[in-house]
């Protein structure tokens, strides 16, 4: 008879044994109910349809829709449904792509079957659990200072033309002259290159070229 104060959780997993295992360790507390198996991503979301749960246990790596996309496309249908990821994996390029998916919580399938439980119930509450080890991926990637790219890389080719030419002691008409272009369009080139570099005058400009090896 379904307990309907249970919390519904749902198992998407290709490996039969640890579904089988999940389904006999959560089927022991009296306040979580299996409600469904899916062995791939597509049953999952069908399954998720038709059960409508609480959690679902998302393994990462599946043939066909792995865990991100199913977890993507599961959120669009439920946001109010947790997907706590149950993986073997650590690697950068699942545990990130998963977590900004939507997935709620980050479990290694090395967790006791008592943390399993506990994270289920605390995602019903809103509570996210990580595993240690991606808690502290996460936070040592927010520590790393981010690389912001330097200014000149904004400045088109024919501007970096100027720059060097302005760099190497040419006026306004010299430029013109070797670049064949007007003076006018000349100016309208150094306004740009002054405003993208963050420079006051061609001086400072100059300085800013030879500081960042664009000229000899």
């Amino acid at each position: 008879m379904e307990n309907e104060t249970a919390i519904k959780v749902l198992l998407v997993d290709d490996h039969e044994m640890v579904r089988i295992g999940l389904a006999a360790v959560l089927s022991t507390e009296d306040d979580i109910e299996v409600v469904g198996e899916a062995s791939n991503g597509v049953d999952g979301i069908r399954l998720a349809q038709e059960y409508k749960p609480h959690v679902v246990l998302m393994d990462l790596v599946m043939e066909g829709m792995d865990g991100i996309e199913t977890t993507r496309r599961l959120l669009q249908l439920y946001p109010d449904c947790k997907v706590i990821v149950l993986t073997s994996f650590l690697d950068d390029e699942k545990m990130y792509p998963v977590i900004e998916a939507g997935a709620f919580s980050y479990l290694l399938k090395t967790s006791r079957a008592a943390e399993i439980a506990s994270a289920i119930r605390a995602a019903v509450k809103g509570q996210s659990i990580l595993e240690s080890q991606v808690a502290s991926k996460i936070m040592n990637r927010f520590r790393q200072p981010k690389l912001v790219a330097p200014a000149h890389e904004d400045l088109t080719d024919r501007e970096m033309e100027v720059l060097r030419l302005i760099a190497s002691g040419k006026s306004n008409q010299d430029v013109a002259d070797d670049l064949f272009i007007g003076i006018k369009t000349v100016k309208f080139h150094v306004t740009n290159i002054l405003a993208k570099l963050g420079v006051e005058d061609r001086t400072q400009a100059a300085i800013y070229a030879f500081k960042n090896g664009l000229v000899e």
